[in-house]
């Protein structure tokens, strides 16, 4: 979903309304229409192409302010739910960063064109909050050394495309966090413990989710591995315990 935020009228929020059509009268000089701002900076000429096409089709009034999709509050959670379709065929789609907030700043000048198309197609993969100002790279403030990890897993290539021959399971570092945080807090949690025991095999080294160095993987492939074994070995809650913090910590960076 794109950055959102609002405009106009007396500072009250609107409630949606489900009933009012999508066509009506939108007047957006009007100081007393509540409009939604959508931050669309980063979107391809596709992705822009692909909304516009569905904001006809669905008659939904609007206009456009430089690379911000505006349209009334009143329809806001209608809309919102066109993002929420169009994301799921199309996206994931740039989580913009809003110029005001803390950022680090990279300088990627020197840098090829190919490696930074691959930045800019992991940082969208990885859902990281940034902003482009020609050859200089703007990412949230938290997310600096995950940033870092990536540029350098870049320079060395070791940055994996997705194909369909070599993959990691959809969302294997989320769920490897979750499970390791559940069984770090409660060593007995069943749930937790047979995500791991089923996911952990599935698991390649060398195959890591889209935008992640292959040596961070590698480290919580390990850790996972670990854990498993602890498992199969019958270990004590002390050991579960442990072997879970240690997975949840090098997780904890990247989720």
């Amino acid at each position: 979903m794109p950055f959102v935020n609002k405009s106009g009228g007396d500072g009250e929020e609107l409630s949606d309304d489900s009933a009012t059509p999508l066509e009506f009268d939108f007047d957006p000089n009007d100081p007393d229409v509540v409009k939604v701002h959508y931050n669309l900076a980063g979107w391809t000429f596709d992705q822009r192409a692909e909304l516009a096409e569905t904001l006809a089709e669905h008659g939904v009034p609007h206009l456009w302010e430089g690379e911000e999709l505006v349209v009334p509050e009143l329809i806001e959670g209608r809309v919102d739910a066109l993002f929420d379709e169009l994301e799921r065929e199309l996206g994931p789609f740039p989580v913009p960063l809003g110029a005001d907030d803390e950022s680090t700043e990279f300088g990627l000048d020197e840098w090829p064109f190919g490696d930074v198309e691959t930045l800019k197609e992991a940082l969208v993969e990885a859902e990281i909050p940034h902003r482009w100002e020609g050859r200089t790279l703007f990412v949230v403030g938290e997310s600096e050394h995950v940033v870092d990890d990536l540029l350098d897993a870049i320079e060395a290539g070791e940055v994996a495309s997705i194909d369909e021959d070599a993959e990691a399971p959809d969302g294997a570092l989320h769920n490897l966090y979750v499970a390791a945080d559940r069984l770090a807090r409660d060593s007995t949690n069943g749930a937790a413990r047979t995500m791991v025991l089923d996911l952990v095999p599935q698991l390649g080294r060398d195959v890591p989710p889209f935008g992640l160095a292959v040596r961070a993987w590698g480290v919580i492939v390990d850790r996972a591995t670990a854990l498993r074994t602890v498992f199969e070995d019958a270990g004590d809650s002390d050991a579960i315990n442990e072997a879970a913090d240690e997975l949840r910590t090098v997780c904890r960076p990247y989720v």
